[in-house]
């Protein structure tokens, strides 16, 4: 069974409450203990008696110098749905570092909802992992309220229509760690996902960390594409040192990503409408080599010194 397959099948069942384990939580975290210093952070995500979100602020409360630290979560009028099956109401917690104050909801706790979006604009930094299926709305509120954040979604979610463009544009980036993250279900059930990754708007300094190149251009290894003037590159560490056209590299790429090295020019793709080629929201720029597809590629192109 592949990596991904749960989390597709809890997907489409509207069924995506996974919580982040601990040690992800912290590997992570530990590169931006400098922009927690005197914010306040909310979790709008978070079962509080469960979330591993709000243990690690809690617990690192006075480390970090924390400010304040909210967290909420949605209460599905399902009981099999979302975590909280046995309150009422829907329920959040406000901690300033003495003893954790307990508060009742008035709606059902979903981040859109008015009450959740005012304790959003008290917020300096949103940290959770919110529902993959709602990633879209939930960056996009995000955005709307100017709020720095740290939050779990799908790699793919790189090079959605409403997404690439933040990316292009450095508005947002991916986060330092990457790889199989462990999730668990509210049936307590791992689930490993390959394609789990970081969203942020908060810098960290390995990212403005260079890709060392080795390889060289030259047309028989790196072939250009039937319809469009950039050379296909396979692999990440192949991107040649010298070549200053355009590259179509794998989306992987965004893992390294470094701004000062690399300009983010578009995306090749069968799958949703291209962005930055030539005509902005057109399908334009399939990835073709004699006449054979290849997979999606993200076009770069050195930036010079």
């Amino acid at each position: 069974m592949s990596q991904n397959r749960n989390l597709h099948k809890a997907k489409r069942a509207k069924k995506d409450e996974f919580y982040t384990q601990l040690a992800d939580i912290e590997n992570e975290l530990r590169h931006y203990r400098d922009h927690f210093r005197r914010k306040a952070i909310y979790c709008n995500c978070d079962d509080p008696t469960v979330s591993n979100f709000y243990r690690y602020f809690q617990l690192n409360f006075e480390f970090l110098s924390l400010k304040r630290l909210i967290t909420t979560c949605y209460k599905s009028k399902q009981v099999d749905m979302f975590s909280q099956h046995d309150a009422e109401r829907a329920i959040g917690v406000e901690y300033t570092g003495a003893e954790p104050k307990v508060f009742h909801l008035e709606g059902d706790g979903d981040f859109r909802s008015a009450e959740c979006v005012e304790l959003l604009k008290q917020a300096d930094i949103v940290v959770t992992n919110p529902p993959f299926s709602l990633f879209r709305e939930y960056l996009a509120q995000l955005m709307k309220y100017d709020k720095q954040f740290l939050i779990i979604g799908n790699m793919n979610a790189t090079i959605y229509k409403e997404i690439f463009p933040l990316i292009k544009g450095e508005n947002i980036w991916l986060g330092l760690n990457r790889g199989v993250m462990e999730f668990r279900s509210p049936q307590n059930r791992p689930h490993k996902m390959g394609n789990a990754r970081w969203f942020t708007n908060l810098d960290y300094r390995q990212r403005h960390e260079g890709l060392i190149l080795f390889k060289k251009y030259s047309p028989e290894e790196y072939p250009k594409y039937d319809n469009y003037d950039a050379i296909n590159v396979d692999k990440t560490s192949e991107i040649p040192m010298d070549y200053d056209g355009a590259m179509g590299v794998p989306i992987s790429f965004l893992d390294k990503h470094n701004p000062e090295q690399f300009e983010l020019l578009g995306i090749m793709n069968t799958g949703e409408k291209n962005i930055g080629i030539r005509r902005p929201n057109t399908l334009h720029g399939r990835p073709i080599i004699n006449g054979k597809e290849k997979y999606l590629r993200v076009l770069i192109r050195h930036k010079k010194v």
